[in-house]
């Protein structure tokens, strides 16, 4: 029989290759989802209000890791989809297409945020005083526009070859690729796998050597970074290693099926191989959008810093807000009293005249 699981990955050759599905792929794998779909959004959603809410402006560095919560929100948002598909979509073609592209446009916005960050790490430690005027919140925001922009071009196969077919030998819906001509599909794999991962993960990769370089040098020359920046460079840090062992295995897996698209793979039982890598990797890409954030708790000194003020932030304002409405019920009260003494004051004055030796002579 012929099972067909909607990833990033071709289906096709499920049908050509056909094998029988395990009970893994109903019970944990659906459970797994679920909990790492719940947990990213509550984490990135309070990473973002931490972000917004706090009352100084962000960083350079803190526009790049916001944008790179809301792009991993907004991926995780769409997981739950995957937890409830039993190899039979019944979602229709709008989800469809709108599922595949905004976990594909998600995650490669995530990639190019990890670029940004990477390089404002590599300008701020390796060329401090080069990288004064480039580093300017402005500069951070245009980048973040460019970021999200390039996402969605490299989410546009989704949005124009995702089709609903039944597969050879199965009546049931399927949400796949569906690209006109094998030339066209190697083209668009051959672009993504470049411009998506193998330029940026080269970028990163060197921002990461030469920062990790630029610390150790630091340390051995006796020189004191600004503790801020150390602080941020840290956490920086720990969000790159994560990203590269999370979403370098998928991106292989995914080089491997262009090589198996180019008939350089022939045989199933590398297919099937394959194939339970992908399930295995995919999950594993998609489990970094709910580690940043746990990271940023965890790693983020200048993040925990933020979340205190921004708590003693919201514990001023209630207190504020308690005595603002306390002030405006006792003004009645206290300007009767004030009255009551004023007249008390007066008439104690007249019975006082009335009452005075002067009066009674």
């Amino acid at each position: 029989m012929c099972f067909v699981i909607v990833t990033q990955f071709p289906w096709k050759h499920l049908c050509e290759c056909p094998f029988q599905s395990d009970d893994l792929t109903f019970s944990v794998i659906p459970l797994y989802i679920m909990t790492i779909a719940i947990l990213g959004i509550l984490l990135n959603i309070f990473v973002l209000m931490v972000f917004c809410l706090h009352k100084m402006s962000c960083t350079t560095a803190e526009i790049y890791l916001s944008n790179l919560a809301a792009a991993d929100l907004l991926l995780v948002s769409f997981l739950p989809v995957y937890a409830f598909y039993r190899f039979d979509w019944t979602f229709g073609l709008a989800m469809c297409k709108l599922v595949s592209m905004s976990i594909l446009m998600n995650t490669y916005s995530s990639i190019y945020f990890m670029v940004l960050i990477g390089i404002d790490r590599y300008l701020a430690l390796v060329h401090p005083l080069f990288s004064e005027g480039i580093r300017r919140p402005k500069f951070a925001k245009l980048g973040c526009v460019v970021v999200w922009i390039l996402g969605f071009l490299f989410s546009l196969p989704a949005l124009i070859h995702r089709d609903l077919t039944a597969p050879i030998n199965n009546t049931k819906s399927n949400c796949f690729m569906n690209f006109p001509s094998h030339n066209v599909q190697l083209t668009s794999d051959l672009s993504l796998s470049v411009l998506g991962f193998i330029i940026p993960i080269f970028i990163i990769s060197f921002c990461t050597i030469k920062i990790i370089k630029s610390l150790k040098n630091r340390i051995t020359e006796g020189v004191n970074a600004k503790k801020v920046d150390h602080k941020a460079t840290t956490l920086v840090l720990a969000v790159l290693l994560a990203f590269l062992i999370c979403w370098v295995p998928y991106h292989l897996v995914k080089i491997l099926y262009f090589l198996k698209d180019a008939k350089l793979f022939t045989s199933c039982s590398v297919f099937k191989l394959l194939h339970i890598c992908s399930q295995i990797f995919t999950y594993l890409a998609y489990f970094n959008s709910t580690l940043n954030p746990i990271l940023y708790v965890l790693v983020g000194k200048n993040f925990q810093k933020k979340v205190k003020e921004l708590f003693r932030q919201w514990d001023h304002k209630r207190t504020s807000t308690l005595s603002n409405t306390v002030s405006t019920k006792l003004p009645r009260s206290s300007k009767l009293s004030e009255k009551r003494v004023h007249v008390l004051s007066k008439l104690a004055w007249v019975f006082h005249g009335f009452l005075s030796p002067e009066t009674c002579k």
